[in-house]
């Protein structure tokens, strides 16, 4: 049964869910990195992109619900991340975004839904602007397009519990296992400097956008949310209750049911 984890003190002692076994799983070569990706079930795609500083096993709540609805659900750890390698440039969320078209190119994926988490959602919004012949439609929880769209920075014991579990599976996943504060740092660096979208940037979007904000999220402004849905053509704005930036492990069964219908909106499942 999905936990309700407001505090995260699992998910810090334990993480989400175990992933179940993979249908296919391996590597991409693409741009100096090589990036992890893995598949599960048949059906119409969905690629979750999760967060900074996370992988891919913070997803592990979700990818039940997505088979029950008869999806295929592709997993990718964002360059640097996880399983994935990065080389010595800077990070930049256009080149991640790169990354998420290699490994659908290595699956013969043409075309996907995205659900993104936190920097993952800013991904999957720069390929709805860039390659959306490639995105059925996206999912955007949690994260700013440009800097005035990100709440002044207050730590909190839920964000510590959150920072203590993205250290632990940093050391257990990547290849530079002593690497985790230069990693924070370097990812840091792009969230401060990036995402730099302006309005009219946003109105040329033309895939299914749904605009999704914890009600209590730590980062994200209520009100940029908001100007994104109305920026967006056609965007829904949905509201969590109860949860924060954190929902998917938080409330899974809430975000899970969230996600389906936005799923089901743009797309019967086969």
């Amino acid at each position: 049964m999905e936990p309700q984890d407001d505090e995260l003190i699992h998910f810090e002692a334990h993480g989400a869910a175990p992933l179940p076994p993979a249908a296919v799983e391996g590597n991409v070569e693409h741009d100096g990195a090589r990036i992890w990706y893995a598949s599960y079930g048949a059906g119409p795609p969905v690629i979750l992109l999760h967060g900074g500083l996370g992988h891919s096993g913070n997803w592990g709540y979700q990818i039940p619900a997505l088979l029950l609805s008869r999806r295929r659900v592709v997993l990718i750890d964002s360059r640097g991340h996880g399983r994935s390698s990065r080389d010595i440039r800077p990070y930049a969320y256009e080149l991640m975004a790169a990354d998420v078209l290699a490994v659908m190119d290595e699956l013969h994926i043409d075309k996907a839904a995205i659900a993104g988490w936190s920097d993952g959602a800013c991904i999957a919004l720069i390929l709805a602007m860039t390659a959306p012949s490639r995105v059925e439609g996206v999912f955007f929880f949690a994260c700013n397009m440009d800097p005035s769209g990100t709440l002044e920075f207050h730590p909190t014991p839920v964000i510590d519990r959150c920072f203590s579990r993205h250290a632990s599976d940093y050391a257990a996943l990547s290849a530079t296992p002593d690497d985790f504060h230069p990693f924070v740092e370097a990812v840091s660096l792009m969230m401060r400097t990036e995402p730099n979208y302006d309005a009219a940037d946003l109105g040329r979007i033309r895939v299914p956008v749904a605009i999704v904000l914890g009600e209590h999220d730590e980062f994200i402004k209520p009100d940029h949310a908001e100007y994104l849905a109305r920026s967006i053509p056609d965007a829904a704005m949905i509201y969590l209750p109860g949860v924060s930036h954190f929902a998917p492990l938080q409330r899974p069964a809430e975000f899970n049911a969230a996600v389906v219908t936005f799923l089901d909106g743009i797309g019967s499942p086969a």
